[in-house]
């Protein structure tokens, strides 16, 4: 089978197209022929290995795992034999490992039966990001109707997701993002936007919860905007050092959080079976819709990371795999 990999860390000419053996399903497994695969910044860090403290877990000196790609959608290609949910030909999405390939194999509470109205592309956008927003959003911040909620990092993967689940949940979104991306921001449900490049976040502790997706702003401003009791929630991290990256500052939030009147909450987005059954659901019965900017093919694989660099992705991007 096709598949991209790395072999070892580094920038986009680590990438190989190659050919590998199918993997064969474990007994609680089911084999997926991939359809499609989603690309966000979390693959960009499996890439070049950064930040270092990652490495821990992903390998010190070269990867554990060679293939990329967490999020899958595709169909079942063989099931193994205690897997009870699942039969072959049934089309699913999730999350696993070594998507970036015409074959994968997951476990079976890591899949969920694909909504109907989503293409393959869509569905392969939803699991990671989609899962993370509604993590950050019920379980976390626990929004409830007519309170007031802002996005930061609106036009991104995560972001896209979290400003559609807000307004599903009946709060008042107020979403943040870059000039290029207001437009797109809107269509997807905001109740205002905010050009972060001409305007900056109000003060008047407005807003019930905060979701920071961008992760570069001191937590005294972002705590002037939010109102007593109110939660703020760090996701992404995409700055600080090489070393810890972001996790430096959701660190000294965690910390903080004990002495104030506001939480301060780290998000981890681990992909769960019962709030990815939950995002199946919300997207089979409601207009909530994964946003897909652009779709590459599987050998344009360096191509799409280096539009993934460019931070001009509205929404998520998608390897397409097969047909």
């Amino acid at each position: 089978m096709k598949a991209v990999i790395r072999a070892q860390y580094g920038n986009l000419e680590v990438l190989q197209v190659t050919t590998l053996e199918r993997p064969v399903p474990k007994k609680n497994e089911v084999l997926i022929r991939v359809k499609a695969a989603g690309l966000d910044y979390g693959q960009w860090h499996l890439m070049t290995g950064t930040p270092y403290a990652m490495r821990l877990a992903t390998g010190l000196t070269k990867p554990k795992q060679r293939v990329l790609g967490t999020d899958v959608s595709g169909v079942v290609e063989s099931v193994g034999r205690e897997v009870t949910r699942f039969k072959v030909g049934d089309a699913v999405f999730g999350a696993t490992s070594a998507t970036f390939a015409e074959f994968t194999c997951a476990r079976e509470d890591q899949l969920c039966l694909k909504p109907e109205r989503l293409s393959f592309e869509q569905a392969a956008a939803s699991a990671i990001s989609g899962v993370t927003a509604l993590i950050a959003l019920r379980d976390v911040a626990k929004v409830k109707p007519g309170q007031s909620v802002c996005v930061i990092g609106a036009g991104g993967g995560v972001g896209s997701w979290a400003v559609q689940l807000a307004r599903h949940f009946g709060a008042d979104v107020t979403a943040v993002c870059s000039t290029s991306k207001v437009e797109f921001v809107r269509a997807l449900g905001a109740t205002s936007v905010i050009d972060y490049i001409n305007t900056s976040l109000p003060t008047d502790g407005r807003f019930d919860a905060i979701l920071d997706l961008a992760g570069n702003r001191p937590l005294t401003v972002l705590r002037k905007s939010l109102a007593p009791g109110g939660t703020l929630v760090l996701g992404g991290g995409e700055g600080g050092d090489r070393v810890f990256g972001g996790v430096g500052r959701t660190l000294r939030a965690a910390l903080w959080s004990i002495f104030l009147e506001h939480r301060l909450v780290m998000l981890v987005g681990f992909v769960k079976p019962e709030p990815l059954r939950a995002l199946a659901d919300i997207v089979e019965q409601s207009s909530v819709t994964p946003a897909v900017d652009r779709t590459f093919l599987l050998d344009e694989a360096a191509d799409a990371m280096r539009a993934l660099e460019s931070s001009q992705v509205r929404g998520k991007l998608v390897l397409r795999v097969a047909a």
